[in-house]
């Protein structure tokens, strides 16, 4: 197991701490020296599982119930050492509001995992810590019409395997309980774009088609940027986050995002001051992300308007199909 792996096992509490409570501007805490890879691997998974325990213990002194599922990670869908055999086990995190309509889920989600050559903060700690920091703001009896749930997904790096786990492992009938899903994968980039999933179907990227409603997703987002006065961009679905599995399940899907390894253009830079011919994100899958290698006034901007897309669905789910009409 890589020193990589053992900080990335390790975002979840320094992401809280850094950017949710105190602001922090250094690294994450260095690992503990491991002895070898089984002494290694056995302290990631340590390392691992407190940090999803922090942040459900968390939640629950906030008032949510909480279920911490345990999933299988084969070693052929992640980056396992070479000689490693067998398996190893991740866990999502969940919380919802104990008020508002439960066939009517305002789901909103984030991925627990870094890769193994960076600590990750970033790549997806700027996700999780807003997902978090909404869920508290919100609070587990939120006066919503409309039940938030709030879904921490694990190895989103390793295959989607959190999130693909999760959606499979619903009934039809779970899967039509949900009105849509909101993703926050990477929303703090150095170098920020501001983009909007693409759910009219406009961008020539995207590969996955997204299901009805999802361009009302869209558009509320993109208005609640430009009144933060940032033109918006879309970004494709193009199965590469914890969205995908959401969308092949036919669910209204939407999000932000602030790019990642392409470089921002000299238009984009004229819109939103950013480096042109620079990354997004020069540390993308890098050991430099650290808690140096975010945009704070991006990320308030992004946190801004997912908690804005939160709070509307789960007041109002106009322009989404009714729960009568989703399978």
């Amino acid at each position: 197991m890589s020193v990589g792996r053992r900080r990335g096992a390790q975002v979840i509490a320094s992401v809280m701490a850094c950017l949710v409570l105190a602001g922090c501007a250094s690294g994450p805490p260095r690992s503990p020296s491991g002895g070898g890879p089984t002494g290694d691997r056995a302290l990631a998974e340590r390392l691992a599982d407190q940090s999803v325990d922090y942040l459900a213990d968390t939640l629950r002194r906030a008032g949510f119930r909480v279920e911490t599922p345990t999933v299988a990670v084969s070693s052929e869908s992640g980056d396992e050492d070479e000689g490693t055999v067998g398996s190893r086990t991740t866990r999502n995190v969940i919380a919802q509001t104990d008020s508002g309509r439960t066939d009517e889920v305002v789901l909103s989600g984030a991925h627990l995992d870094s890769v193994a050559e960076g600590p990750g903060i970033n790549d997806d700690g700027s996700g999780v810590a807003a997902n978090l920091e909404i869920a508290l703001r919100l609070g587990a009896d939120a006066p919503v019409t409309n039940a938030v749930r709030f879904v921490w997904f694990g190895a989103e790096e390793e295959g989607l395997v959190g999130s693909q786990e999760y959606v499979q492992g619903l009934s039809d009938g779970q899967r039509g309980d949900i009105a849509l899903m909101l993703n926050s994968d990477m929303i703090a980039s150095p170098n920020a774009g501001y983009f909007v999933y693409d759910g009219d179907g406009s961008d020539p990227g995207s590969t996955e088609e997204a299901a009805a409603g999802s361009g009302t997703i869209e558009r509320l987002l993109v208005d609640r940027l430009a009144s933060l006065g940032v033109p918006a961009q879309p970004t494709p679905f193009n199965g590469d986050s914890d969205y995908s599995p959401f969308v092949d399940a036919g669910i209204p899907t939407g999000g932000v995002f602030t790019g990642d390894a392409p470089s921002m253009t000299p238009e984009q830079a004229s819109l939103w001051g950013g480096r042109p011919g620079v990354p997004f994100d020069v540390c993308y899958h890098q050991a430099c992300d650290t808690t140096s290698n975010i945009d704070r006034v991006a990320y308030e901007r992004m946190l801004n308007a997912l908690a804005y897309g939160v709070g509307a669905f789960a007041a109002d789910l106009n322009g989404l199909p009714p729960r009568a009409e989703r399978s």
